[in-house]
Parts: structure tokens; sequence; C-alpha cells
């Protein structure tokens, strides 16, 4: 039989008979590969290990743990969902079950109303499919065949995706003993290959997201091809629990939202505190850095939003109103207004690069089910600059915020990584700008070396930009910096400068954030830290608890002496046990408390508990009070567990 030559994710080429399949291929490369292989990947198409390659062609075998092995695999878990469902709900109709971050849902039309207990009859279930061994076939349709198929099915939900797609378009479908689905695939050759699975909770969801659409039930799960890495997630949700920052957020009194402002969070007092420190500490990086802050109105007319193209392209996510007649918008992003603090000079190419930081509020309409705490909101806090630069400043300034946020970050024992988004289908400007713009983060990436991920056509609208998932000490990950190249909005705001020649140029913009939304970085450092914060960024730093009413004389005075140091203290004055104080001030994850009775008052000492480490002992409170100073103004960080 013909040979034909396969090069593989390392470069490595092997021949092959014409017509091997994806896990002939892997058999040919190792046993173990091939028990591992979920899926393959021929030329950049995901195809199922059945599939033939007939070319010479660029072959990657897929496993659970690559991205997109994994998104296979709990694919095929989506789907061992909808048939025990149906096997033991008839009658149900099906909508769609996508793989998910860490898992899978399935979203189902029942009579029956699904109740917790049900998770439990139809994860059994499931196991007996798996155990079955079925083996997903692909098969294909024309449309009209398609539609008919599903209405023969009564599957009303399916036969709407179908109508969907375009009318020469060739309908795939997966089956699995006595369960067939609409599905592009691909699938896991065996539904023995799901060694490991969990259903974790039901939810509602509006057919294809619209609000006028019918109510569905959504059931989520998790699955994993070995019981140990399941236990592990299953313990990482548990530890997830435990620090939802709307739990810990309400606790340690920070921040709370009302029914009378949806999606619009108040602060309460400690949460300034917090908020306040996280801000100072952000101008003290930026000062350093060469930025200079800027303020701009939050209510702006619609002028200036279609000069900027958000009135065209962000219109539904803005919220409108009208003031004398006129269209205006409240702002979505502080980006618009940036510009026209640049108009409000003459400028020279001397000036450049000028780094202009910006600390504002935008506010963006989000879909009532889309809120979450902090972490998606509909007002919050933006912490913008806009570096107005030279082209030949570009990759240097882009390493310089790329530095910045990397200090940032690993201030608050973060780990991240970094991904570059590329031009999306609706964007403004010619292709020359965007390979240029796009060129310049690559390379400054490279020069940095920094790994990065690329996601073609996730770029903002006037330019390409790089992303930055942070990494919290349980595992999850966040995107928070960004770093986006704008050659758009200085021609559409017309920005000029005088050059070196004397004529007039338009400059380039780099938009950026560290924090991203401070709200929602504030959200995440709860968790990332469980609410116990580093002495730095507590709200509260000490709390003094004086035994009984004799000795509060005694704390206050102490309590004084810290506050002139400006360190945040507390006395807890309550008519209380001390056991009982301590708790409270451990449960409020007060970074120190300071016991005072009658040795204490007498010697002129203070007896120290760490949050963190116990029984510190008797000290001198000048040596405390230096310690708690060094910790402050250094920004320790305490260790994250």
């Amino acid at each position: 039989m013909d040979q034909i030559k396969i090069t593989l994710k390392d470069g490595s080429v092997r021949e092959v008979q014409k017509e091997s399949s994806i896990l002939e291929i892997a058999k040919s490369i190792s046993g173990r590969l091939a028990k591992e292989a979920v899926a393959g990947e021929v030329n950049g198409k995901v195809v199922d290990l059945s599939y033939k390659v007939n070319d010479d062609s660029e072959v990657n075998i897929l496993k659970f743990d690559d991205e997109i092995g994994e998104e296979v695999f709990r694919h095929t878990s989506s789907h061992i969902l909808a048939q025990a469902v149906l096997r033991l709900f008839p009658g149900t109709k099906l909508a769609i079950g996508p793989a998910i971050d860490n898992g899978y849902y399935y979203d189902f039309d029942s009579d029956h109303k699904f109740v917790p207990e049900d998770l439990d009859k139809i994860e059994k279930e499931m196991k007996k499919i798996v155990k079955e061994n079925l083996q997903p076939k692909r098969f294909e349709l024309p449309r009209d065949e398609a539609i008919k198929f599903m209405q023969e099915r009564d599957e009303a939900y399916k036969v709407e995706l179908i109508k969907d797609l375009p009318e020469d378009a060739v309908i795939s479908f997966y089956e699995q003993g006595d369960f067939v689905d609409l599905c592009a695939g691909p699938h896991l050759p065996s539904t023995k290959q799901v060694k490991a699975l969990k259903l974790l909770n039901l939810a509602g969801a509006y057919w294809r997201g619209d609000e006028n659409r019918k109510m569905l039930q959504r059931i989520y799960g998790t699955s994993f091809p070995k019981q140990k890495l399941l236990e592990e997630h299953l313990h990482r949700l548990e530890e997830a629990k435990k620090r939802d920052h709307r739990k810990l957020g309400k606790e340690l009194k920070l921040f709370t939202i009302m029914e009378e402002g949806p999606g619009f969070p108040f602060f309460l007092p400690n949460g300034m505190e917090l908020k306040n420190t996280l801000m100072d500490y952000w101008r003290d990086v930026h000062k350093k850095a060469g930025y200079v802050q800027v303020e701009t109105p939050i209510i702006l007319n619609r002028k200036l939003w279609e000069t900027s193209g958000h009135w065209h392209h962000y219109k539904e996510n803005m919220y409108t109103l009208k003031i004398d007649e006129e269209d205006f918008a409240i702002k979505p992003m502080n980006c618009p207004g940036g510009m026209l603090v640049y108009k409000t000079e003459m400028r020279s190419y001397r000036d450049f690069p000028m780094r202009y930081g910006e600390v504002g509020r935008v506010h963006r309409h989000e879909l009532s089910g889309a809120l979450h705490g902090l972490m998606r909101v509909r007002a919050f806090t933006q912490d913008d600059a806009h570096i107005f630069m030279l082209p030949e400043q570009i990759k240097d300034e882009i390493k310089g915020v790329a530095r910045l946020i990397d200090e940032v970050y690993t201030k608050f024992g973060f780990k991240y990584h970094v991904e570059l988004s590329t031009r999306p289908e609706d964007s403004m400007g010619s292709d020359e700008e965007w390979n240029v713009a796009e060129s310049a983060l690559r390379e400054a990436l490279e020069e940095l070396g920094l790994s990065y991920k690329l996601n073609e056509g996730d770029g903002a609208f006037y330019g390409p930009k790089i992303d930055f998932h942070l990494e919290d000490c349980i595992g999850r990950t966040w995107q928070c910096g960004t770093i986006q190249l704008d050659f758009q909005l200085p021609q559409r705001f017309d920005l000029t400068y005088i050059g070196s020649d004397g004529e007039k140029h338009k400059p380039i913009v780099i938009h950026r954030v560290a924090f991203g939304s401070i709200e929602r970085f504030i959200g995440i450092l709860i968790e990332h830290f469980a609410g116990k914060f580093p002495t730095w960024l507590a709200p509260e730093q000490v709390r003094i608890l004086p035994i009984a009413e004799r000795h509060a004389e005694y704390a206050e005075n102490i309590a004084e002496k810290m506050k002139d140091k400006s360190i945040q203290v507390e006395v807890d004055i309550r008519n209380e046990k001390i056991g009982y104080k301590i708790r409270e001030a451990q449960l409020q994850k007060v970074p120190y408390m300071i016991i005072v009775g009658d040795k204490e008052a007498e010697n002129g000492t203070i007896s120290v508990r760490s949050r963190d480490k116990g029984e510190l002992g008797s000290q001198e409170l000048g040596d405390f009070i230096k310690t708690v100073i060094d910790e402050i103004e250094n920004r320790v960080l305490t260790v994250v567990s």
C-alpha cells in the first residue's frame, strides 16, 4: 500500500501507510500514547481517532492533557449525560450540551422537574453507559434529510439549529447505542474512557440565551480519565466554596449588593480601606514607571462615541440618556476621554512616550443572569492607562508594560500565562496596520522570553491585544491584565504631533490595564487569600483585646501609639471572655491580636498572637510596631495557603 509522510507536533516526520487512522498512527508511535489518545488534529482540523489520513499531513495526537483533547473528552461526557436522561425520563427534549471549562452541561426541556436527588440516579445510569463500552459513530445527512430525521424524533430544538445552517450544509450526527445527537464532533472512540464522572448542580437557562424564549433545565457535570483527578477537582471545588468572595465579603464586612442596585456593588468601610490601599499601591507603581494621572468625565455625548466606534460596535452594552435633547452615553471605557486629553494641546515628537493613567469609573450593561458578586458587575473602576508613542518606541513600551504587570502580579503571589489575540471579523483599519500591530506584540513577547498562546480572531475591534491570565493559589485562572495596540483611535480622533521633520504625524496608542476591573481584582484577592490578607492590605491590621474592663485604658493607649504610625487598629472593649474575643478576631482574619491583662499593664509589654503563626509571646510594644510597619511599608506577602 502507498506510504504517506506525517509531520508530528515535535517536527519529526514518519512514514505510514495511506488510509492509516489516527489511532493506528498513535499505536505506531507508542502503545501508551494510543491508550491515552482521545482525538487527533490533522492539518489543524480536530478529528476522531477513526479518521483516516490519505495525504502527507501534519498530525497531532491529542490527549486529555491537551486543551482540545479535554474538550473532546468532556463533550463525549455530555452525550453520556443526555443519553442517561433520555433513558430515565423518556419524552425529554434535547437542546445543547457543550464542554466548558472544567466540565460540561446539557440543557433539557422536560415535563419532569429535576431535583438534586435526580443527579444521583442520572449519574448511576451514566456509569452504566460507560461500562457498556458504546462506540460513538459519526454519520452525515443532507440538510433536508437531517431536518426530517430530527422531526421524526420530535427534537424541535435540534430542528431549529439545523435550519440555521446553510442550505448546502452536510449535517453530522453521532450515534452511541440507542442514542443519537446532532453534533459536529469529534468524540472519544468509546464511552469506557470516561473513567470518573460527577454531576454537580442544576440551573435554569433560556433557550439560546434569549429571555423571551423557554426556560430550560441545565445539568452541570465534570469528568476525568482517572478517579484521582476527579477527587482532586472536587477538593478544589470545595475549597473554592469556602473562599467564595460573596460569602467572605459579607462576613468580613467588605461589600454588599442590594436589590436597589443589582450589579452595582456598595463598598463598606472595610472594603473601602482595602480598595484605597490597593489604589495607593497602584499609584506608587505607576509613578515610579513614569505615568501621570488624569480623570475624564463619566458621561459624554453621542458624537464622541460615534467617533470612537463604540456607538456602532458596542452600543448594546452601553447605558444611554438624553441631556438637552442630545444623546449621551455613560462611558463603558475610558479610552475616548483619554484621546480628548491628548488633544488639549499641540504635541511634539520630543514629548513621547506619554504615559497617562486613569482610574476611571465605567458602566456596562450585563444581563442579570450573568451578574456574579464582584466578578461580573455593571459598574466598576478600571485602572486604565494610555501610552502615546512613536512607531520606533512600540516594542520598548510593550515590554515596559509587561514588566509592570509582572511586578504587580508577583506582589500578590500570582503566577500567570499570556495570550495573544489577533484581528476579529468585526474590526476597523487596514490589513497593513493590523499586520504591523500584531507583529509588534509578537516580537515584544518573544524578546521578553514570554511564551504565549495564540487566540486567532479574539482581538478588540480596534487592535490586537495581549491578555494576562493569572493563576490563584487553588489553580483557577482569571483574565485581568491587558495590553492593546491601537492604530485606529488616533486616526478617528485625528490625533497629531509635530515630528522631527516639522510635519504632522499620528501617534500610536497602547491601551492597558494591570488590575483590570478593581472590583473584580478585589474579588479575586478575597478568594486567593481566603480573606486572610497580608498585613499591608488588611483593612484591620491589629486588634487589641483587653482581658477585663480595667485593662481598657492601657489598650486604648497602645492603640493611639499605633494610630500615630498609621497602623489600622481596633480595640475590642466588649464585656466578653478573652477566648471569645480571640475567636472573633480569628474569624475576622485580623493579622495580629494583642492581648493585654494585669501582667502586660504592669510591665508595659504586650502579648502577641498571629493569625497565621499562633502565639508569639510577650513583646515590647516598640519592637512589635517596628515589625508591623516593616510589613506594611515593604508590602510583605503572607504565604498563601
